[in-house]
């Protein structure tokens, strides 16, 4: 358990095997921001934003907002993260154990959120148990949702499974050659089938589908982001997940994506083509899933170059336009 074990909590960052990398580096000995392993993170918490969020999934906003954890640093690492400036950038600030739950209780008490949402945090597992463990304690009623990349150790989501209510995953890549050019793991396809099949297993799917209800309590739904150029890896991902768990798997389909910093190869400057969109997305209509959302392009090449919705901004205190 991590939560009330805090001997296990420490040896977690000691010899570090949160995510499938598995770098078995101390984590204990590093400086916050500049850990050994490839997350980057010490074993000091680091945090970029707390806060209600309203541009997820309905089920998952609802009317009052998404209770947000956004952990800096990552496991993953894409180069072309929407996220990058604390994926990749370093932003973020140290917090402690009792401050963050301060923040968390302050953001549900003012906001009343649906749900208390971590996001990217595997490499931060054992502190976000353990908020889980005291959130659960004194708000049982409130949901506890673990946003994550599809590449998760299946050793840490089963020592998960008593935190959790809700897993919201990526499945980013079906062509390992993809995810070796981008996220440095060709073993990503296979890893993060794995990941949500457990996820699954655990908590079925989103409960408010079936239900009727406008929010979810519980339950699994997995997004996935058409990337420029790469049409038949959206297609194969999409085929793959529709094979595995058929057409009642909530689905995610998502077109935000942005070169938010200079990427390697024309197709990753620029936006997905509403061409490139529309294969996709009749493809995921054919395959016949039952329960989807779907991110729609926004409008034209100058309105985007504005500024894009869905492209935070942490820079800022309010990270998202509302």
């Amino acid at each position: 358990m991590f939560a009330n074990d805090e001997t296990d909590f420490v040896g977690s960052y000691k010899s570090c095997e949160l995510c499938p990398r598995a770098c078995r580096v101390d984590r204990t000995r590093s400086a916050p921001g500049k850990g050994p392993g490839f997350c980057g993170e010490s074993d000091q918490l680091r945090v970029a934003y707390v806060g209600p969020h309203f541009g997820e999934e309905p089920p998952i906003t609802g009317t009052r907002g998404s209770g947000t954890v956004f952990f800096s640093g990552c496991s993953l690492k894409c180069k072309f993260c929407q996220n990058h400036q604390i994926s990749r950038g370093g932003m973020g600030e140290a917090v402690a154990f009792q401050g963050l739950m301060e923040k968390i209780r302050e953001m549900i008490l003012k906001h009343n959120v649906h749900n208390l949402n971590f996001v990217t945090s595997d490499h931060f597992i054992p502190h976000a148990a353990r908020v889980s463990y005291r959130i659960k304690k004194e708000r049982p009623e409130l949901p506890i949702l673990y946003n994550f990349s599809g590449y998760q150790s299946l050793k840490m989501l089963k020592r998960l499974e008593e935190y959790a209510d809700i897993y919201l995953p990526d499945f980013k890549y079906s062509d390992a050659s993809l995810a070796k050019r981008f996220s440095t793991c060709a073993d990503y396809p296979g890893k993060a089938l794995d990941a949500i099949s457990e996820m699954v297993r655990q908590k079925g799917f989103l409960d408010c589908l079936a239900s009727g209800n406008a929010v979810a309590t519980s339950g699994v739904m997995v997004r996935h982001m058409i990337l420029p150029g790469a049409v038949e890896n959206s297609i194969d991902a999409l085929t793959i997940l529709f094979i595995e768990f058929g057409p009642h798997l909530p689905i995610s389909l998502m077109s935000q994506y942005q070169p938010v910093v200079p990427q390697e190869g024309p197709e990753m400057n620029r936006p997905i083509t509403k061409q490139e969109f529309e294969k996709v997305y009749d493809h995921a209509k054919q395959l016949g899933f039952e329960f989807m959302f779907v991110q729609f392009p926004e409008g034209s090449k100058e309105e985007r170059r504005k500024g894009p919705s869905f492209v935070p901004d942490f820079k800022k205190r309010q990270p998202f336009k509302l």
